[in-house]
């Protein structure tokens, strides 16, 4: 008997050093019995927050892997973005979502542009209007606070309040997406708290999970965030218990990393957490948002 595994095709970088991207969302998609396909974007000797990395884009390849899988027709159940490093690789991705798509696909980009209310050194304004267009061909988003407010031409806000924040998800619905997942939010109810508010623009309701924020800053959470949405997702969870499911996971990360004397940038100790998604759905605490 042949034995069916989901499978995803994950186009990202891959980073030698630090818990980001691919070392990330290969062992996270694994664990939950998804078999991932990595296209990498570029390839770099330490992700971008450890000081004079070397990175070789990968652009000029893609279409040759592309290609050979077009060859072997690969079919895959889901299809998932992250970090690219050229505005051409935008173009290329939209092209293998359309060549690749299939029934009941699941389409996630997680626009990856910046953090704290700046673009990515790396990145120009251009990459921000290219990134609207493959917004416009996925079903669901993951952008953080600073990522929704470029791609909605607005300024950014950490002290947003609820109302707007609904807005801003209901505008970037309008651009295509069914579910709309913005992270990073400060939690204006609770101090020292942060949260996740997401919209199902299908049932058009609204879905709310915080947790206790600690002070320090894990390269890779969002990649990690995402990673297990898509896990989640493709496993058959409804959206509220897929955001669960990714905010306990990172909290747990955090939490199991903080204590520890290792530098921040090498990210979450995702090794020690990684059995967790393999246990039963922990008593939930998501919010129904009116």
């Amino acid at each position: 008997m042949r034995i069916h595994l989901q499978r995803v095709a994950a186009i990202h970088d891959l980073s030698g050093f630090g818990r980001a991207s691919l070392t990330v969302i290969i062992p996270i998609l694994s664990s939950m019995g998804v078999q991932v396909c990595p296209l990498p974007t570029a390839v770099l000797s330490s992700h971008s927050a450890f000081p004079g990395f070397h990175a070789k884009d990968l652009s000029q390849e893609l279409p040759h892997i592309i290609a050979h899988w077009k060859k072997l027709n690969i079919q895959f159940d889901a299809i998932y973005s992250g970090y690219l490093g050229a505005v051409d690789q935008i173009d290329m991705v939209k092209s293998f979502i359309r060549d690749f798509a299939m029934d009941d696909q699941l389409v996630v980009v997680d626009p990856v542009l910046g953090d704290n209310g700046k673009l990515y050194s790396t990145f120009s304004p251009e990459m921000v209007v290219k990134m609207k267009e493959l917004v416009a061909c996925a079903e669901v988003i993951t952008p953080n606070l600073t990522e929704a407010a470029f791609l909605l031409d607005e300024p950014y806000d950490k002290n947003i309040g609820l109302d707007k924040l609904k807005g801003w998800c209901k505008r970037l619905a309008d651009m295509g997406p069914k579910q709309v997942i913005i992270t990073s939010v400060p939690d204006q109810a609770q101090e020292n708290n942060t949260s996740v508010i997401a919209l199902n623009a299908v049932d058009k309701r609204f879905w709310r999970v915080s947790c206790d924020y600690l002070p320090a800053n894990y390269p890779g959470t969002g990649d990690a965030f995402a990673s297990v949405m898509v896990g989640s997702l493709l496993q058959g969870d409804s959206l509220p218990i897929a955001l669960d499911r990714a905010v306990q996971f990172i909290s747990m990360g955090v939490r199991a990393t903080f204590g520890h004397a290792q530098s921040p940038a090498e990210g979450i100790l995702l090794e020690k957490v990684l059995p967790s998604l393999n246990a039963p759905v922990q008593i939930s605490s998501y919010q129904l948002v009116d």
